[in-house]
């Protein structure tokens, strides 16, 4: 059975699907098998592995609104163990034609059920808000990891997001934890890095991971090739430090890690 994961932020910017575009290529390489669900209309983590949002016939929108299966839409990405199921603008219509649906909130949850079993993880990469579509998210997953940027705002928002996760938590999926908050864009050369992850460590410490993602220009050029960091820059520091995060999470749920030789189980 599956470990469902959702990635998610409203904030816009903070490194959510360089998030759950490099640790589920992290994960894929620990080969675990993962599915990455792309929830997010702008369909970046679909084109980040060079996939054509407009070019799929079917994605998960049709799948949230009953017209595809998951097994339909999934698609094969250059890491062997990792798929995913792509999405574009499409999924835009997806809360407006759910509003008067019964237990619109469970569609994911339920639509996921059949891939389950075919996976180790399953990563979701939820869109920049509150909305339908991040509390279908959250009612499907057993957790969320929260990247939060090391920038003056960063601490915004937060409070919200942790609401919403207390209320879905209390009324719609009572197993839903905090896998934990991630700190991204961290800059060794800039003071107001470390203030964010002074703050955090303050009110979170338990919640944050060791692992900190830094600033890295191949992380920001990744995306544009159609390739997680992994295959574009193995060497980097963002590829190193993602990969160390997929580690942290496999220690968590008590399995082995990765090896330096990247791809080999400890």
């Amino acid at each position: 059975m599956a470990r469902i994961i959702s990635i998610a932020n409203q904030k816009g910017g903070v490194g959510k699907t360089t998030t759950a575009v490099n640790l589920s290529a992290s994960l894929a390489v620990a080969e675990r098998r993962v599915l990455l669900v792309d929830l997010d209309p702008q369909g970046n983590s679909t084109s980040g592995y060079n996939i054509s949002r407009d070019g799929v016939a079917k994605n998960i929108y049709h799948t949230i609104i009953g017209k595809a299966r998951m097994g339909e839409i999934v698609r094969q990405t250059e890491l062997e163990f990792l798929r995913i199921a792509p999405a574009n603008q499409e999924l835009i219509g997806a809360e407006i034609e759910l509003i008067n649906v019964i237990s619109r909130e469970t569609r994911l949850k339920n639509a996921l059920k059949e891939a389950a079993d075919d996976y180790d993880y399953i990563i979701i990469d939820c869109p920049p808000s509150l909305g339908l579509l991040t509390v279908n998210a959250l009612t499907a997953s057993d957790s969320i990891i929260i990247p939060l940027q090391c920038e003056y705002y960063a601490m915004e928002g937060l409070g919200q997001l942790l609401k919403t996760v207390e209320l879905v938590t209390e009324n719609i999926n009572h197993q839903l934890k905090i896998e934990g908050i991630l700190l991204t864009m961290f800059d060794p050369r800039n003071n107001l890095s470390f203030q964010v992850k002074e703050e955090i460590d303050r009110h979170f410490a338990s919640l944050r991971f060791k692992t900190v993602i830094p600033r890295s220009v191949r992380l920001s050029e990744a995306p544009s090739f159609g390739k997680p960091v992994l295959l574009y820059d193995i060497t980097s520091k963002g590829a190193t430090s993602y990969i160390e995060m997929a580690k942290e999470l496999l220690l968590k749920h008590k399995e082995k890690g990765i090896t330096a030789n990247h791809g080999k189980k400890a």
